[in-house]
C-alpha cells in the first residue's frame, strides 16, 4: 500500500514536469510548445505550430496514461508514460542538433533551456514511479479441498451419510432388522457317547 501511494506521487510529479515544460524555452529561449509535432519527424523550422498540435501533444497523452495508470495500480503503463516522454524529448533533441548542427548549453537564454530539463526529469520520475509502485496484490491462492468420501473411513461414516437417519437397515428377506451381534451354535460332544477303541 505505501509502495503504491508513494509510487503514484511519483508518477504523478513526473506527468506534471513534462506537460509543464513545453511552456519553458527549449532552446534559445524559444518554448517547446512553438515546435510542431510533425517537425520532429520531417525536421525543425522557424514556423510557430499551434498549441495541441506542438510537442506538448504527447506529453499531454503520457500524462492520461499516467492518470490511467496510477487508478488501475499499473506498473505498466506508468513505465510507457515515461518511455513516451523520454522517447519524444530524445527525438527533439536530435531534430534540432540536425538542424543547429550542435547542441550548446548555456545560462543566459542560448542553448539548451529549463523546459527540456523539466521533460527529462518527468520523465525519469515516471520510470521511477513504474518501479517503486507495487502493483495490484493478487488475491491469496487457495488450494481445492478433496471431496469428503463416499464410503465409511476408519474414522467413522462420513457426516452426510443418510443411512444414519435411516434406523436399522433390514435384509430384503428379513422380517426383523440386523441384530447389533450374531450368535453361532457350536456342537458339543456328547459325554454318553463312546468313541470306538483305537485300531491297533
Amino acid at each position: 500500500m505505501i509502495r503504491n501511494v508513494a509510487g503514484s506521487v511519483l508518477a504523478l510529479a513526473g506527468a506534471t514536469a513534462a506537460v509543464w515544460s513545453p511552456f519553458r524555452a527549449w532552446y534559445d529561449g524559444r518554448h517547446g510548445r512553438d515546435y510542431a509535432i510533425d517537425e520532429l519527424f520531417t525536421g525543425i523550422t522557424d514556423d510557430r505550430a499551434e498549441l495541441l498540435g506542438s510537442i506538448l501533444l504527447p506529453f499531454l497523452f503520457a500524462a492520461l496514461v499516467t492518470l490511467l495508470g496510477v487508478v488501475l495500480r499499473s506498473r505498466l503503463l506508468v513505465a510507457a508514460a515515461g518511455v513516451v516522454v523520454l522517447g519524444f524529448t530524445v527525438l527533439w533533441m536530435v531534430r534540432v542538433g540536425q538542424a543547429e548542427g550542435s547542441l550548446t548549453i548555456g545560462g543566459d537564454g542560448t542553448g539548451l533551456g529549463d523546459g527540456v530539463a523539466n521533460a527529462f526529469g518527468g520523465g525519469i520520475l515516471l520510470l521511477l514511479g513504474a518501479l517503486v509502485m507495487s502493483g495490484r496484490s493478487r488475491p491469496p491462492h487457495h488450494r481445492d479441498r478433496p471431496p469428503p468420501p463416499t464410503h465409511p473411513t476408519l474414522d467413522g461414516p462420513p457426516p452426510d451419510d443418510p443411512s444414519l437417519l435411516e434406523g436399522p437397515r433390514r435384509h430384503p428377506q428379513a422380517s426383523t432388522p440386523y441384530a447389533a451381534t450374531q450368535t453361532f451354535d457350536v456342537p458339543t460332544p456328547d459325554p454318553e457317547r463312546e468313541d470306538p477303541p483305537p485300531r491297533s
